[in-house]
């Protein structure tokens, strides 16, 4: 079975073609490729009708808290999504999801039936809805992903998410991924997903590439672009 409750640090890099390369050269011997290769992840985030969780987490926290419903590619109704709290502090992020057809989590969260869940993070997520009241979904995000797993150490990931996009409309999963792109062509966001230190040999690739930790969040940099569109403001 699935786990369904993570709990890691999660260290982010932004990164150039050149950049990628290098690590991914030094990944031979350490990390091995997702068999599965590279897939499009599709995400439905929820905020409240001010962006209250969104505008809370760009204020850099000690504490934060997100809500958003994932696939992994384009579903249909009745394929598998996953309605996931994403919380954070100090530091370290924790993650509790629930697996639903989507048009059972579509239904839950437009308020026209109960929660289908009856475990404690199904109770946790009707808690988190109820809190935030007006929850409604916000922004559409979907990205290419290029996942590694670390054959010496089974507590370390990483990602390279590229064409990370946004929209405003068509917010459903089983509607065909796009909308407005948030990198150029040539970066990639590079994550680190450990609950341990970054090994010797990670630490020494990241020097030898000269990659630099970033701070960048997915929905926060949609959420920049979306107000300063509807301020009339062009972006880059």
């Amino acid at each position: 079975m699935e786990n369904n409750i993570f709990q890691r640090r999660e260290i982010k890099f932004m990164v150039d073609a050149r950049q990628r390369a290098i690590l991914e050269q030094a990944f031979h011997g350490h990390m091995a490729p997702d068999p599965h290769g590279e897939s499009t992840i599709c995400n439905i985030y929820y905020d409240t009708p001010d962006y209250r969780l969104v505008r809370a987490s760009m204020e850099k926290p000690i504490y934060k808290e997100k809500l958003r419903m994932r696939s992994y590619g384009r579903v249909s109704s009745e394929g598998t999504v996953f309605l996931e709290l994403k919380k954070k502090y100090k530091g370290v992020v924790y993650k509790r999801r629930i697996e639903l057809p989507e048009r059972q989590a579509a239904a839950y969260m437009r308020g026209e039936i109960p929660m289908p869940d009856g475990g404690q993070i199904g109770r946790e997520i009707d808690w988190f809805c109820n809190f935030y009241e007006g929850i409604r979904p916000a922004v559409y995000l979907c990205y290419d992903r290029s996942p590694w797993y670390s054959v010496e150490d089974p507590n370390l990931r990483a990602t390279f998410d590229k064409r990370i996009r946004f929209r405003e409309e068509d917010m459903s999963l089983t509607a065909a991924p796009g909308g407005q792109h948030l990198l150029l062509p040539h970066q990639s966001l590079f994550e680190i997903k450990t609950a341990d230190a970054i090994p010797l040999w990670l630490v020494e690739a990241l020097e030898m590439g000269e990659v630099r930790q970033a701070s960048f969040s997915k929905y926060g940099e949609a959420y920049t672009n979306i107000i300063k569109e509807r301020s009339g403001v062009l972006c880059a």
